[in-house]
């Protein structure tokens, strides 16, 4: 049987057909796969720092808890003379203050005063057995002076902190804390003289610590730490850390070799996509360097996350089922038209390839008939459906980075700049500064007996407070300056362009004025004041770090001196 020449055109046309379409079906997938793949990589690393910066913040504001209890005056009273008559209603008083911390922070184990004296005896010290806490007494103090967190600490100067390598308690009656990985905090307790009585010392839960962190992050992703050596802290899988507590390393860069770099110091970060060392499904990988502790001594620990690869491609796979049964579904229909008439599906077909293969590059199909009522006009839509599928899931990816961006700058109470978004805001400002001549001003805030007010009235109140002493300072502030919140009742404002001294006098002599509005919340009427230091660029300092301390300290002399009111930084100099 001879096969005339319209047949052979119909054949051979068709199979151009089918080979396009399956051609242009698979670049599709392996493109948008890709897509998936990157932007899963790049928000998962976002995560993986804003995870380590959270860190940082719960560590830093232990230790901001211990050095407000170790310059407490009767710490250092009860420091100085433990056994001097009267000096129990202080111990007692401390003792309730240590409550009040664990309360507040279940990620908190253990909190004590032990002395620099007597073989580093703890005088007062509160312990979690459970679900109470409980008081130490009498021989349930012990003698801690041999541990190197002791002598470490003493060593340091009045406000400075040390921080233990993460490891397992061993330290005997730790009740809750026994054989639980934990990270000392602890600073000195100073005279006026720089003598040293003891130290403050609280110990951090490292699974309660990061019990809570993993609580915002989507329940796909696997939460690791290592230290810097790539032992394994915190693993899904607990049998695999603190292995040199047992004789052994189990080591992150067995599981995953790309973070040998960063154990080698050679990337302070890496992302990767392989299969798990158990040899299970493939996950998505990322691990940051995150420094830790002194900064003298470069150390630093290791966060990652991972989550699986079939999660990122679920969406994928759908998309590549529906590239198979339109890609099957224009074959028939190709092969149908040609043997009828091969010419007048020629054309249209070419333009449809051209247009398909531009997909993954344009953003909206060209070129394509979606206004026909047959099955090409079908197929067209349904390659459009598949684009603006795609386009959508990207646009959740976008949304979900943003929050995450929003999250490291922010913080999250107030919804005011924090401690790292600031000082970047302010050596931007002071290099702008040096260029133009135009000086500067930084007020430190700090709130006036605002731990009464979450005393007596409760955190969910001070929670109000702080937000409506926010609102009142962008209020009174020109839009050009920045507010933020450093922690706690700390709050600092930079004031570009400033003209003269009197021009920061009246600003804050409005500060002032507003924050003495009382602030009404469930039923009181809480009255708030502010002690406020202020530093001026250059004359104050050249550099973020100085005009930050310089303000700090006119903010305590400001609040050593009466309270609401306010001190120039040269004027302590005078």
């Amino acid at each position: 049987m001879r096969i005339n020449l319209g047949l052979k055109l119909g054949v051979l046309l068709a199979s151009f057909a089918m080979l396009a379409a399956g051609l242009t079906g698979y670049y599709s997938y392996s493109a948008s796969r890709n897509m998936l793949i990157d932007a899963a990589e790049s928000a998962q690393l976002t995560a993986t720092q804003v995870l380590a910066r959270r860190f940082s913040t719960a560590v830093g504001e232990a230790a901001d808890d211990a050095i407000q209890l170790a310059l407490q005056p009767r710490t250092q009273r009860v420091g100085a003379n433990p056994d001097a008559i009267g000096v129990q209603a202080d111990k007692d008083a401390l003792t309730e203050q240590f409550v009040a911390l664990l309360s507040a922070n279940p990620e908190y184990f253990q909190i004590r005063l032990i002395s620099a004296g007597m073989h580093g005896l703890e005088i007062v010290r509160v312990d979690r057995d459970g679900d109470r806490l409980a008081r130490m007494h009498g021989d349930e103090l012990q003698e801690k002076g041999h541990y190197p967190y002791v002598f470490k600490t003493l060593a340091l100067g009045s406000g400075e902190v040390h921080f233990s390598d993460i490891g397992i308690n061993h330290e005997r009656g730790a009740h809750s804390g026994l054989g639980q990985p934990s990270l000392l905090v602890a600073t000195p307790i100073r005279g006026e003289q720089g003598e040293a009585y003891g130290l403050i010392v609280v110990n951090v839960d490292l699974n309660g610590l990061f019990g809570q962190l993993r609580r915002d992050l989507p329940e796909a992703y696997q939460v690791y730490l290592t230290n810097q050596r790539g032992d394994f802290l915190v693993h899904p899988d607990d049998t695999q850390t603190f292995g040199f507590d047992q004789g052994r390393r189990i080591l992150v860069q067995d599981s995953f070799a790309p973070t040998a770099a960063i154990v080698q110091g050679q990337a302070g970060q890496v992302v990767t996509t392989q299969a798990t060392a158990t040899g299970g499904d493939e996950v998505v990988a990322s691990f940051v360097k995150h420094p830790y502790g002194d900064p003298l001594t470069g150390q630093f620990v290791i966060f990652g996350l991972t989550q699986p690869l079939g999660g990122v491609l679920r969406e994928s796979r759908e998309l590549g089922e529906a590239i198979v049964q339109i890609v099957i579904g224009f074959s028939l229909l190709a092969i149908l038209l040609a043997v009828v008439t091969s010419r007048a599906v020629t054309e249209p077909l070419k333009n449809m390839v051209a247009a398909v293969r531009r997909f993954p590059d344009d953003d909206a199909m060209q070129a394509l008939p979606l206004t026909r009522s047959d099955e090409i006009g079908v197929l067209a839509c349904s390659f459009k459906d598949m684009q603006t599928q795609t386009r959508a899931y990207l646009d959740d990816l976008h949304e979900s980075r943003s929050a995450l961006a929003q999250l490291a700058s922010h913080d999250p109470l107030t919804g005011l700049a924090n401690r790292r978004h600031f000082q970047e805001r302010l050596e931007h400002a002071i290099a702008t500064s040096r260029r133009t001549g135009q000086a500067l001003a930084l007020l430190y805030i700090d709130l006036d007996n605002f731990k009464d007010i979450n005393d007596r009235y409760g955190h969910a109140s001070g929670d109000l407070v702080l937000q409506a002493v926010a609102q009142r300072l962008r209020h009174t502030v020109r839009e050009i300056d920045t507010v933020a919140r450093l922690g706690g009742d700390e709050f600092v404002i930079l004031f570009d362009a400033v003209i003269g001294r009197d021009d920061v006098v009246r600003i804050a002599d409005k500060l002032l004025a507003a924050l003495r509005q009382p602030v009404l919340t469930h039923g009181h009427a809480l009255k708030v004041l502010a002690s406020i230091g202020i530093s001026l660029y250059p004359q104050d300092g050249e550099t973020a770090d100085a005009l930050l301390s310089h303000a700090d300290r006119a903010m305590y002399h400001s609040k050593t001196s009466g309270r609401d009111s306010y001190r120039f930084f040269d004027s302590l100099e005078r």
